[in-house]
């Protein structure tokens, strides 16, 4: 059963909750795959999907997780991290940049091509990402409290590896769109499918 509500103010994204459930040896895993379309819009690109369970502690990975400032843009323009994780935000415009989020309360200031900056995010959530210079430029970054997440392609596919078998809730979600939750039930012996349309 899809039950639909409105929520506002948000990017489009998708979350896949977790009930409570042990986590599963690798080879006792299964998967989740499937198709998300956000009707009325040219792409369903860029929609987050991530299995989120409270209680186990999440690795970040060691490397700094990257977004580009290129064409006047953040790219990619939808980021999904594991809390903790540092990222890197490059500049490879022939300007100057500059990145600060109204949620996180930073600026990390203004800098030319070839230079970087970074931030560590410590806390689940959705941040913007803005540049003083150029008033047009946005992009998200989605902190997540799970290691298991994936993004759609433009035509909405995604697929979620390694998930611990049991029963879950898929939440998609999108600042334009109304939230949709529906059950999701993973079996180690085959992958989950999913198909969900985000509505007016």
């Amino acid at each position: 059963m899809v039950r639909q509500t409105r929520q506002g103010a948000l990017p489009l994204l998708a979350a896949l909750i977790l009930a409570t459930l042990p986590e599963a040896a690798p080879s006792q895993t299964g998967g989740v795959t499937g198709r998300i379309v956000a009707t009325g819009l040219p792409t369903s690109a860029g929609i987050v999907v991530s299995r989120e369970a409270p209680g186990p502690k999440v690795t970040p990975p060691a490397a700094p997780v990257e977004m580009d400032q290129r064409h006047m843009q953040f790219l990619p323009h939808v980021l999904p991290v594991v809390r903790g994780t540092t990222v890197r935000f490059l500049n490879n415009d022939r300007m100057g940049h500059n990145v600060f989020s109204p949620e996180g309360r930073y600026d990390l200031g203004a800098w030319t091509r070839g230079q970087t900056r970074v931030h560590t995010f410590s806390t689940p959530g959705v941040y913007t990402q803005l540049c003083r210079l150029h008033s047009d430029m946005q992009a998200l970054v989605v902190v997540l409290n799970t290691p298991y997440f994936a993004t759609t392609n433009p035509a909405g596919a995604f697929e979620i590896r390694n998930v611990p078998p049991g029963k879950y809730t898929l939440v998609a979600w999108s600042e334009k769109r109304k939230t949709v939750r529906q059950a999701v039930s993973v079996d180690a012996a085959k992958p989950a499918t999913v198909s969900l349309t985000l509505a007016n």
